[in-house]
């Protein structure tokens, strides 16, 4: 599987495309994503001005930002600038998305990003932000009092990457989420690295816990299943990765699973025993788009890798 579609809601908002031939209105259901067209002329930056020049700066709470580039071979850095040179201008902006790009636009290991810590310095107030691509991405420890929803889609998580994050403060964080990827797309790490993640991170907040599209699901699933931490998430999403039968047994006998309200486990390599025993949790399991092992040496597959 890879990212067919973009973004449909954001921020609790429907994702409506900009085009600068229609006429343009801030909304409270209403979330404006920006994307070139394919050999359109101008920039990225450019269609950022034009935008902001035709809306009320001041009310604009979301923003997503698309394909900026025809050959994937730019970086995000102009489009970073660019929003932190208006930040004073934007006191309402209060949700980012940066690489909401499908397959075809970009593959997700295509996707350049940059440093984006300068919009979390540049937004105390952002309360949402999502990238997509971890390709160049770049962090430098941060403390962001106001920070809720934290996200990074990436089909290779570096441990680099982790460690900024282990360095960094997000006291009102309610909803964390990485996808970890493979090694052959730029994960690094292990299931310590993570352990010592969620042990600085979790707050008393947070109520969604995501370590998705890995590799490692088994084992993290076996850590996460005696963590009493989990017992006061209201949902924990292991999905598009690898878990197998050995974390589908963790999940099962754990007291603290049982307590969550939904365990996503969309795209997994259970079998069909486990999956009817953990129907019988008396919480939401999502088991959709089942694997199966074609050939033993070809081995699982993450949902999203390239």
């Amino acid at each position: 599987m890879s990212i067919s579609e973009s973004t449909v809601t954001f921020f609790n908002k429907t994702v409506t495309e900009y085009d600068s031939e229609e006429p343009v209105e801030l909304s409270d259901d209403t979330v404006y994503r920006l994307a070139l067209d394919y050999d359109e002329e101008g920039t990225m930056t450019e269609l950022i001005e034009e935008f902001l020049g035709r809306v009320d700066k001041s009310k604009l709470d979301a923003l997503i930002i698309g394909k900026w580039s025809d050959d994937c071979d730019e970086s995000s850095e102009s489009i970073v600038n660019t929003l932190v040179a208006h930040a004073a201008e934007l006191p309402a902006l209060r949700a980012l998305f940066i690489g909401d790009m499908t397959y075809e636009e970009c593959e997700i290991s295509w996707i350049i990003q940059s440093d984006v810590t300068p919009l979390l310095n540049a937004f105390p107030l952002l309360e949402e932000l999502r990238v997509r691509g971890a390709n160049q991405l770049e962090l430098q420890p941060f403390t962001h009092a106001n920070l809720r929803t934290f996200a990074i889609e990436s089909g290779g998580l570096p441990a680099e990457l982790v460690e900024a994050l282990i360095a960094s403060t997000m006291p009102a964080l309610t909803h964390l989420e990485l996808w970890l990827g493979t090694e052959d797309y730029g994960f690094s790490g292990d299931v310590a690295l993570y352990q010592r993640l969620v042990a600085k991170l979790r707050t008393p907040t947070l109520e969604y816990l995501g370590l998705r599209d890995s590799f490692l699901a088994d084992e993290l699933a076996v850590w996460l299943a005696g963590e009493e931490f989990v017992a006061c998430l209201k949902t924990l999403d292991l999905s598009l990765g690898t878990i197998g039968d050995v974390g589908a047994e963790a999940l099962f006998n754990s007291p603290h699973v049982a307590k969550l309200q939904t365990l996503d486990l969309e795209h997994h390599y259970i079998s069909e025993e486990w999956q009817e025993k953990l129907k019988t949790l008396p919480i939401t399991v999502d088991l959709s788009d089942p694997q199966e092992i074609e050939d033993e040496e070809d081995g699982r597959y993450v949902a999203v890798s390239e």
